[in-house]
C-alpha cells in the first residue's frame, strides 16, 4: 500500500504539501537544505561571472572543510564522513556554476541583470545552510547508517526535486550533493 501511495505522489508531479511521512525518515530536511545549497549556486555564479574570480576557490573551500571537520566530532559525527559530504556540496555548487557559465556564454541575454555581493549577500546564506546541513547530518546519523538509506534518500531527492521543479542542471547537482550522505559500514 505504501508503495502505491509513493508511486502516486511521484507521478502526481510537483507537491504542494509538507514532507510526506515516508520521506521524513530523516532525509527530507537534509535534502531540502542540500537543494537550497544547490540553488544558491546561481547567486555565486552571478557574482563571479565576468569577473576575475574563478569558480574554484580552494582557500574558501578549505575554510569550509576545516570548519566542518572541527565541528563534526562535537555533534557525534565522523569528521572524515562530514568532510566528504561537504566536499560533495562544494562540487555540486561548482557543477551548477559551470553549467550557468556555459549557458550565459552561449546566450548572453540569459545572464542575470544584477551581480550579488559574495561577501555580504551570498556567503552568509551558504554559512547558514552549511550549519543546517551539519546539524541534519547529526540528526540523521542512525537513518544514514541503515541499509535502506540509499533508497530512502533517493525517494527524498525525487520528491524535493519534483516539489522545487528543478531543471536538469540543478537536479543533477542535487544528486551530487547527497551522493555520500549514507554512511558506509
Amino acid at each position: 500500500m505504501r508503495l502505491r501511495v509513493l508511486c502516486a505522489l511521484l507521478v502526481a508531479g510537483p507537491l504542494a504539501m509538507p514532507a510526506p511521512a515516508s520521506a521524513s525518515s530523516g532525509f527530507w530536511t537534509l535534502t531540502e537544505l542540500a537543494a537550497q545549497r544547490v540553488e544558491i549556486a546561481d547567486k555565486v555564479a552571478a557574482a563571479k561571472f565576468g569577473t576575475p574570480s574563478p569558480i574554484d576557490d580552494p582557500a574558501r573551500e578549505q575554510q569550509i572543510l576545516d570548519s566542518v571537520a572541527a565541528k563534526a566530532p562535537g555533534l557525534g559525527l565522523d569528521a572524515g564522513d562530514a568532510v566528504r559530504f561537504f566536499r560533495d556540496q562544494i562540487e555540486a555548487n561548482k557543477l551548477v556554476q559551470r553549467g550557468l557559465y556555459a549557458r550565459w556564454t552561449e546566450d548572453p541575454g540569459s545572464r542575470p541583470p544584477e551581480r550579488p555581493d559574495l561577501a555580504t549577500e551570498v556567503r552568509p546564506v551558504i554559512d547558514r545552510l552549511n550549519a543546517g546541513l551539519l546539524t541534519e547530518l547529526a540528526q540523521t546519523r542512525d537513518a544514514r547508517a541503515r541499509r535502506s538509506c540509499e533508497m530512502r534518500l533517493g525517494v527524498a531527492v525525487r520528491l524535493v526535486d519534483a516539489r522545487l521543479e528543478l531543471d536538469r542542471l540543478h537536479s543533477a547537482a542535487l544528486g551530487e550533493a547527497v551522493r555520500s550522505a549514507c554512511s558506509r559500514p
